[in-house]
């Protein structure tokens, strides 16, 4: 998990932003993504989605402090342990869900949807989200998706911002909307028997927002409130030299809320173009669980959706490698001193992609038990924690490392790091570790992914995203299962043996004044 500093902990999101849309408040006005602190469980989760990584996507922990997972040790730790139990325990009610029965439908109109009935309680929950995000920000216009995003419950058709907010608690419907790196995402939960009035709401909000004037002017001051602030926060300004060392001029390099400029340029004009060329049919992709039956859906799927446009009008998206063997230095006069780590990372449709997961497991994804848990934290209580993650985005992909220390324990947690990850590089895990890692992420799947209807919307949606197949849960063990200890080392020698990027985030030399 991360520290949210509104709290008055540490949060600090180096490459990527992770937020649970499915757990996050309807609003988050004025706070950016780099201040939530959130994490994002990635739904199809061999590795964990934020929606920032190297800026805002799909990743896997982004430095959470617990992380999940075991070591294939002899000794395993009594958390673990417990963790383990625990998850035997459940495992025979979660299972079922794995097996669970998807519909793929197709509306009349052509709108495809994945869908899950369930009738044992009575609701639905639908998930959804167009391609683009805020990578379609245009140049001088940041933040525009983002702001779009606050105002879809800001009025639309023939009810005003005040008239849309009465008719949405009148039905007892949950909405949301987030803009992501590289999408928008929606989502609604609703009484099943309110589901006609609560789909007419969402089709309002999807095909007529409204982005009148007042309500812009109060979202703009609010989010431009949440800029300023974060002008003042050192971890957020560190954030944003990171990706720029990184990403250069990409969109993965900008700040999804915009500038303090940025946002004050962006008109009425601008969000309805936007809205036009980002929310059309061929770009979405949709997913629903509850109490509805195929033939109902393929109606709503046409109501909610049907007015859009075919064709989406996106700005075209560059791949980009994060540029690695540099180091950054971030000078602040604080006690502690925060590590980020990049490498190169996998694609989700590469063929050794779950022997990266595997040995990214191993190397510091897990709870507790991994390598750099053990020799960092355990072995020299140099840090709270030391993990790593796989980010994906669907433009970048990176390995990335983060932990925190002493100031003046800096360099030494900085040299055992990377010792770690040399020997992971050149020697990878044991058969016992990879033995130890397949049993967890198969095990655990369904815990992490299956546990509500609004986690298995998401676990649907991002499948389809990742072009997984309907049948991936079913085939999901054995493509674990087929990874070889040979594979898992080829994977940790191709990732881990680079020069990474590196960012020290504290006072200079390692030198600061002990509160």
């Amino acid at each position: 998990m991360t520290r949210n500093q509104h709290s008055g902990a540490f949060c600090f999101l180096p490459l990527w932003e992770k937020v649970d849309w499915r757990e996050a408040p309807r609003r988050m006005r004025g706070v950016g993504r780099s201040a939530i602190g959130a994490k994002l469980e990635h739904p199809s989760s061999d590795r964990a989605e934020p929606v920032l990584g190297l800026a805002g996507g799909k990743t896997r922990g982004l430095g959470h402090l617990l992380p999940r997972g075991e070591k294939g040790r002899s000794r395993i730790a009594p958390l673990a342990t417990l963790f383990l139990s625990l998850l035997f325990l459940v495992l025979p009610a979660l299972s079922a869900r794995a097996a669970m029965s998807i519909q793929d439908v197709t509306s009349s109109k052509g709108i495809t949807a994945w869908l899950v009935e369930d009738y044992s309680v009575p609701l639905v929950a639908i998930r959804f989200v167009f391609d683009g995000g805020t990578t379609q920000d245009p140049a001088g216009k940041e933040g525009l998706a983002n702001l779009m995003s606050d105002l879809f419950d800001e009025g639309a058709g023939n009810l005003d911002s005040e008239a849309f907010q009465i008719k949405l608690d009148d039905v007892g419907a949950e909405m949301s909307f987030e803009a992501a790196r590289d999408g928008t995402y929606g989502s609604m939960r609703m009484l099943a028997e309110q589901r006609d009035a609560a789909f007419d709401l969402l089709r309002l909000a999807v095909t007529e927002p409204r982005f009148d004037q007042a309500p812009i002017d109060r979202i703009r001051a609010q989010v431009l409130s949440g800029i300023i602030a974060n002008e003042l926060d050192p971890d957020t300004l560190a954030q944003r030299k990171w990706l720029e060392a990184l990403y250069g001029t990409h969109p993965y390099a900008r700040p999804d809320q915009g500038t303090r400029q940025s946002i004050a340029t962006i008109t009425p004009d601008d969000l309805i173009a936007f809205h036009k060329a980002n929310f059309a049919r061929d770009g979405l992709h949709v997913a629903v669980v509850g109490a509805i039956d195929a033939e109902t859906l393929k109606k709503k799927l046409d109501m909610v959706f049907g007015g859009l446009p075919q064709h989406q009008a996106l700005a075209p998206v560059a791949d980009v490698d994060p540029k690695l063997n540099q180091q950054l230095e971030v000078n602040y006069d604080q006690p502690q001193t925060w590590l980020q780590l990049a490498y190169s990372g996998v694609k989700r449709s590469a063929p050794d992609f779950f022997a990266a997961v595997l040995m990214n497991e191993i190397l510091g994804g897990s709870a507790f038990t991994s390598r750099l848990f053990d020799e960092v934290r355990e072995k020299r209580g140099l840090a709270y924690s030391a993990s790593s993650d796989l980010v994906d985005h669907q433009h970048a992909n990176a390995l990335a490392i983060t932990t925190a220390t002493r100031a003046d324990r800096a360099a030494e947690t900085l040299a055992v790091v990377r010792e770690v990850v040399k020997r992971m590089a050149q020697e990878g895990p044991t058969e016992a570790e990879l033995a130890a890692t397949k049993k967890y992420l198969i095990g655990a799947y369904a815990i992490n992914n299956l546990n509500s209807s609004g986690a298995i919307a998401a676990t649907l949606l991002e499948l389809q995203l990742d072009k997984l197949g309907i049948d991936y849960m079913q085939r999901r063990a054995a493509l674990i299962n087929a990874v070889t200890l040979d594979q898992v080392k080829a994977a940790a020698k191709k990732l881990l043996s680079a020069e990474p990027a590196i960012m020290i985030v504290g006072p200079k030399h390692g030198e600061a004044k002990q509160e």
